[in-house]
C-alpha cells in the first residue's frame, strides 16, 4: 500500500489558505487593520472621520427610537450597525485615494486607474502612443460612452501624442458618429486629478448603443499595432527606456 505524503493534511486538520509563494495568507480581519493602518497613515482624517460617522449614526438611532419606542436601547444597536458601514465605507473611499497618491506621477499610473473600472469600458492593456525620448505614454479605453484617449499630463509632448491617436482613431473610423475623449490627467483647470479619473470615465453620457460600442471596439482592435514591433527595439512599451544606441543612430 503506498504511505501516505508527509504533506497531505491528517484527517479534521484546517487547511491554511497561502499564497503563491508558500507564505500564509493574512486573514480577512488583518487585512482591514493593514489597510486602516496605511490609509490612516497618508490621510489623518480617516480616523476621525469614521468615529464620527459611528457616532452620529448611534445618536440618530437613538432619538428615532425614543420617538418611536420611548427607548434608546433598539437605537443604540441599530445606529451601531448603520456606524459601522457607514465607515467601513468611508474606509473603503480613503484607501482607494490613499493607494492612488501612492502612484500619482508615476509612469502608467493612469492605466491603473483606469484598470480599476469594474465595468462600461474596455481598457487596453498596453499604452496605445508613447515617446521614447520623454516616457510619455497614451492610454485609451473604448464603451457606449465612445473613445477616451488619457493623457498622464498635459506637456507638449503629450499633446502631440493626443492628437496623433485622435487622427488615427478618426481615419479608422471614418464617418462614424463616435466621440472622442481626451482626458488630461492632473491638478490644475481642466484636468481630471487621478483618483477622480475612474469616476469621471464612469459619468460619461452613454452614446452608442452594445452593439456600437462592439464594433467599435473590433475596428480599435484592428487599428492597435503591436507597440513592441512600432517602437524602436530595446523599448519595454510599460517602462518606454528608449535604446540609446538607437538614439544615437548607431
Amino acid at each position: 500500500m503506498a504511505r501516505k505524503s508527509e504533506t497531505t493534511p491528517e484527517k479534521g486538520e484546517k487547511k491554511t489558505k497561502r499564497n503563491a509563494d508558500g507564505t500564509k495568507k493574512p486573514g480577512r480581519l488583518k487585512q482591514m487593520v493593514e489597510v486602516f493602518k496605511y490609509t490612516q497613515e497618508i490621510d489623518r482624517s480617516t480616523l476621525p472621520l469614521m468615529l464620527v460617522a459611528l457616532v452620529v449614526s448611534m445618536l440618530v438611532g437613538v432619538v428615532l427610537t425614543m420617538l418611536i419606542f420611548d427607548s434608546p436601547w433598539y437605537g443604540i444597536f441599530m445606529g451601531l450597525a448603520v456606524g459601522i458601514l457607514v465607515a467601513m465605507m468611508i474606509l473603503a473611499r480613503k484607501a482607494e485615494r490613499a493607494a492612488f497618491s501612492r502612484i500619482k506621477g508615476q509612469p502608467g499610473a493612469a492605466l491603473a486607474a483606469m484598470q480599476s473600472i469594474r465595468r462600461g469600458w474596455n481598457v487596453d492593456d498596453e499604452p496605445v502612443q508613447i515617446d521614447p525620448r520623454s516616457q510619455k505614454m497614451l492610454f485609451r479605453a473604448s464603451g457606449r460612452a465612445g473613445i477616451a484617449i488619457v493623457a498622464e499630463d498635459a506637456s507638449s509632448t503629450s499633446m502631440k501624442l493626443l492628437e496623433k491617436e485622435r487622427r488615427s482613431i478618426r481615419r479608422v473610423l471614418q464617418h462614424d458618429n463616435v466621440p472622442v475623449h481626451q482626458i488630461v490627467v492632473g491638478d490644475s483647470e481642466g484636468e481630471v486629478p487621478l483618483h477622480k479619473l475612474p469616476t469621471h470615465m464612469q459619468r460619461m453620457k452613454k452614446q452608442l448603443t452594445k452593439d456600437e460600442a462592439a464594433q467599435v471596439t473590433k475596428r480599435l482592435n484592428a487599428l492597435q499595432r503591436s507597440l513592441r514591433q512600432s517602437i524602436p527595439k530595446g523599448v519595454d512599451p510599460m517602462r518606454a527606456r528608449p535604446n540609446r544606441k538607437a538614439m544615437r543612430g548607431r
